[in-house]
């Protein structure tokens, strides 16, 4: 075995955030000032992974509500884009970079996990061409910066699961929801409309199609407000609407299910909604974000 450290680059910065340490740490710091920490800390939050110019704004309230002083270890839950994958995997790096400052992957953590069997290793190549997960590394990093050498982050690529998988992997990863030490966040973009995107749901009775959009996101959210996996899925059953960090909020919901089982009060609100613009006709397209925390009581 060789100690050479492996490093996963930004590969997205300079086109979907700036590659410069000093704009990008001004740009976070505009817009988290911007947002109000009304429900901290957050044991989980939910914020969108597209660039930054189109969701940094909304992402904000999300990372306003992390505290940084109790948070020692950050999960990050993505979903695929680009590889197939029906199950979970994990990076082959040791560090992350970013403009900011490296990340740390935890080993020890990423052992456990890998000893269950449910896990497969993805390809450095595989790590760098998504996005899912590095669109959440500067502001992990801006939200934690106080205590920058005191935690570590758990990368998880997250694939296309069925339902019982999304229990297992809920079931699995609720003792580290458990602990409050732990931040998880769950990276996910709302609606994706338009013919680019083959879907273009339309509920007339809404008004504009933008309002249409706007009331199919709200629906699901509130569902997750619930924190109710079942009705979830039979939402995305029944409306299809493209939300692809799906799985990943799945997995949240279903280790919600196994805490509240024991006990453990918990309650998750949206703090803010966006979309990257507003559809009129249906030669227009637009990508809906939200931001949310969930509180353990």
């Amino acid at each position: 075995m060789s100690n050479r450290v492996v490093c996963r680059e930004a590969s997205h910065a300079g086109s979907w955030y700036s590659a410069s340490g000093s704009q990008l740490n001004a740009q976070l710091e505009g817009w988290l000032s911007q947002a109000q920490s009304t429900v901290r800390p957050a044991r989980a939050i939910i914020a969108p992974h597209a660039g930054y110019t189109y969701c940094g704004a909304c992402a904000a309230h999300a990372y306003k509500q992390v505290d940084p002083s109790v948070t020692r270890r950050v999960f990050i839950l993505g979903p695929s884009h680009h590889v197939p994958l029906s199950r979970c995997a994990l990076s082959p790096a040791d560090v992350y970079r970013t403009p900011l400052y490296d990340l740390r992957i935890d080993q020890k953590v990423y052992a456990d996990l890998w000893k269950t069997g449910l896990f497969e290793r993805m390809s450095l190549q595989t790590d760098e061409d998504e996005h899912s997960i590095e669109m959440h590394l500067p502001y992990t990093a801006k939200a934690m910066e106080s205590h920058k050498d005191e935690f570590s982050i758990v990368p998880v690529l997250v694939g296309a699961l069925s339902e019982s998988k999304e229990q297992e992997y809920g079931r699995l990863l609720s003792k580290y929801l458990a602990d409050p030490s732990n931040l998880f966040i769950i990276s996910s973009d709302f609606c994706h409309w338009g013919q680019r995107f083959r879907y273009t749901y339309y509920d007339e009775s809404q008004g504009e199609i933008y309002r249409s959009i706007e009331h199919l996101d709200k629906m699901g959210m509130s569902i997750i407000e619930q924190l109710d996996p079942i009705s979830f899925t039979n939402y995305l059953k029944k409306y299809r609407n493209t939300i692809c960090g799906r799985h990943p909020i799945g997995v949240l919901l279903n280790a919600v299910a196994e805490l509240r089982k024991s006990g453990l009060e918990m309650n998750f609100s949206f703090l803010n909604y966006a979309q990257s613009s507003q559809c009129r006709n249906w030669q227009d397209s637009s990508v809906s974000y939200a931001a949310g925390a969930l509180i353990v009581h």
